[in-house]
């Protein structure tokens, strides 16, 4: 069973080539981010995540809110193994899959068809798995002989069909969201949904982070609220989805 144990972590970045105080003046004036913070030889660093413990349990659907700047986006990075905690531990148990980035990995002057087989080895799938994935994709991105063109070719919107499609067809046991499913045109945005439902239904743990009140009701039951890098709430204010 899935399962993610999360105990005091903490994420600072440090910020060279800029004092404490300019720093300073610029986070309080936007009144989002985390602690900013200077050592003995003025180095300044962010303190993203501050701290934080959490449990997170098989069939847990989270809704992860918080204003910008709040740390949703960077514990996700954390839980995906892109950033690396500066103190506490992570447990974490099943298959980690993401959509924080659709199109990170696509090369444009690569055309539909090979960013598919790109993307997906970048996503860990094998040749034979992404071979028996590839016509759902194609149907899902709705591009047709367009993946025969270098991607250069393609309108954004185009782009993020295929991103989506691509990083979306993989089935893990955890899955990270940020945002990425309000993009597109209505129709897309359509197809999205019932894409992203259907992981819901077979995941075992599913984190998504955003600032849409009407998604985060659909899709989640745990509501977990961030505050510059800290736990500020974690209750069940979400509708079963």
């Amino acid at each position: 069973m899935a399962h993610i144990s999360i105990e005091n972590l903490t994420v600072e970045f440090a910020i060279f080539g800029a004092t404490s105080r300019s720093l300073k003046n610029t986070v309080l004036a936007q009144a989002t981010g985390g602690r900013v913070m200077a050592d003995a030889r003025n180095v300044v660093t962010v303190r993203a995540i501050d701290n934080l413990s959490l449990e997170i349990k098989d069939g847990d659907r989270i809704g992860l809110v918080g204003h910008n700047g709040s740390g949703k986006t960077t514990l996700l990075r954390v839980l995906a193994g892109i950033y690396k905690p500066t103190a506490g531990r992570i447990r974490i148990e099943g298959r980690v899959g993401t959509l924080l980035d659709p199109g990170a990995g696509l090369d444009p002057e690569a055309t539909g068809i090979e960013n598919i087989y790109l993307r997906g080895r970048l996503l860990g799938m094998s040749r034979r798995q992404i071979d028996a994935q590839i016509g759902d994709i194609a149907n899902f991105t709705d591009l047709g002989d367009f993946l025969q063109l270098p991607m250069k070719t393609y309108s954004a919107g185009m782009q993020a069909r295929l991103g989506f499609g691509i990083s979306s067809a993989i089935k893990n046991d955890i899955l990270l969201l940020d945002e990425g499913i309000g993009a597109g045109d209505a129709d897309f945005q359509l197809r999205a949904h019932q894409r992203v439902s259907a992981l819901f239904e077979s995941t075992s743990i599913v984190i998504f982070a955003s600032h849409s009140d009407s998604l985060l009701t659909r899709f989640c039951k745990r509501r977990i609220e961030m505050a510059h890098g800290r736990l500020e709430s974690d209750g069940l204010a979400f509708n079963p989805a």
